[in-house]
Parts: structure tokens; sequence; C-alpha cells
């Protein structure tokens, strides 16, 4: 009897030492997975929406300067960022992917969406991620052919937050003509695309509009934005328009804390918008 109590006793100190080790291996491996951004998550989620007008500086036409724009970005501390008016490998550019290089140089995740072909390369726009970009889109705007309007795109990618939630980030740029006929056209389209997203989703970009246009009010009529005087945007010396902006939906997911433009003169020809949200 006492050598049965023996046996047993060995056996079960044998299988809790297995299940022991189990879980120190499986959490050991989960520790190495997590990234390292996952692992003091913040409430906090700060966002960029700029328009590099292809990284040249306006006071040097012939100047490509991708560091000054990485510089904007980083001085920022953005979390996601959406950029405009970025070139990938053109001649004009150098041959140079720059949203790559600017995501290399930040440690973030890139997603590149090419709205026309340009000097032997692309043009378009492009989302920064700092957290796992899980998933990514690219739709065509459309645009009256008789206007002879260029392209545009709507970007979107799926962004794994630190607290395990999930979000769509989009980047546009909407057309630049005087008349409003092909940007309605391009914000209803967004609208329509973002409509059924049952997720959060948040869009930025260079609207080409102002508030309390068209375009801005059919925004507004599905989307919050992160400011209501929304302060200008362009020209970059002596702003008078606010033309890029950050918007959300639900209304209910985030809270504003501050939306700023980021007094940045020499990289662009537009202001950076800068919004910081809490959730």
């Amino acid at each position: 009897m006492n050598e049965y109590k023996a046996v047993n006793q060995k056996l079960t100190k044998g299988i809790i030492l297995m299940i022991i080790l189990f879980l120190s291996n499986y959490l050991m491996f989960s520790q190495e997975r997590l990234p390292a951004t996952f692992e003091n998550p913040s409430s906090e989620l700060k966002v960029l929406s700029y328009n590099i007008h292809h990284a040249n500086p306006p006071k040097h036409k012939d100047r490509i300067d991708v560091s000054a724009i990485i510089q904007v970005i980083k001085d920022s501390d953005a979390d996601l960022v959406a950029l405009q008016e970025i070139d990938s490998n053109t001649d004009r550019s150098g041959l140079g992917n720059q949203a790559q290089q600017i995501g290399d140089a930040l440690g973030m995740q890139v997603f590149f969406a090419k709205a026309i072909d340009f000097q032997n390369g692309a043009y378009g726009v492009a989302i920064l991620s700092r957290f796992p970009i899980l998933e990514s889109k690219v739709y065509k705007l459309p645009s009256k052919p008789e206007t002879q309007g260029e392209p545009r795109v709507l970007a979107m990618s799926l962004i794994q937050l630190p607290d395990a939630h999930s979000i769509w980030f989009a980047s546009t740029h909407l057309d630049s003509q005087k008349e409003d006929t092909n940007r309605i056209l391009q914000i209803e389209e967004l609208l329509n695309i973002t409509n059924h997203i049952n997720l959060p989703v948040l869009v930025a970009g260079d609207f080409n509009a102002v508030a309390n246009s068209p375009v801005i009010d059919s925004l507004d009529s599905l989307f919050t934005r992160t400011c209501t005087s929304c302060p200008p945007t362009i020209p970059v010396q002596n702003p008078t328009k606010a033309i890029d902006f950050i918007a959300f939906k639900p209304k209910t997911f985030f809270k504003i804390k501050n939306h700023v433009v980021i007094d940045e003169k020499y990289a662009s020809d537009h202001l950076p918008v800068l919004a910081t949200f809490q959730w």
C-alpha cells in the first residue's frame, strides 16, 4: 500500500512539473511574439495628416528632401500617418520609394496606394503605422471624364491597436480642380465605402475643400471632424484656408483630446495636421 502511495505521489509530482514547464514555455513564447509597441498600451492615439508635395520644399524647385518630412513626422510622435502627394520610384524624386524610406527611418509599417503612373514610377497616397497593419485596400475614386481630372484613390488599412481593438485608417486626396464636381463624386464614394464598415474608421487627407462646402458637409454627414473652427493649412506662409482634415466614426468610439496644425513652413506646401485621440 505504501509503495502504491509513493508511486502515485511521484506520478502526481511529475504531472504537475510537466504542466509548470508547459505553461512556462507557453508564456515565454507568447511574450517573445508580442510586438514591442504592445508592451505598454496607451489609451492615446496620435494621427497625422500631411500632404508632403513629393518631399519637394516649395522654395526649392528642384530639391527633394525626404529627411525633412521624416523629421516632421518624428517630431509629431504620430502613431498613424496619412500622406498625400507621395512619389514611388519616379525620376523627379531620384527613383526613391518615398513611403518606404520614411517608414524605414521611423520604424513604421507602410502601405502605398498608387493613384497614377508618373515618370517611370508611381504617385499617390500612403499610410504609415506604428501598429500592425492586418490588411490593406485601395479604391479608385470616380470623376467625370469630360473634366479630365487626375485619378484619385482612397487607401485603407486595418490597424490592430495595442488594446486589441482594430480600426480602419484611410488616407485620401480629392480632386484639385476649381469646381466641386469631381470632389462631390469622390466624397460620396468614400461615404459609400465606409458607411457599412462596422469597425471604427479614421479618415485623413487633403480634401481640397473648406468647411461648409458641399464636400465637407457630406463628410460631416457620416464622420466627425477633429476640429470645427479649423486652423488653416495652406499656404504655409500666412495660411488662410483649412483643406486638410482628420475625421472619424462612430462618434462614440474616440474622444478628441486636441487638434493642432504644426507650423512647419520648409518641408512642404501644406502644413501638417495632428489630432490626439483617447479611447
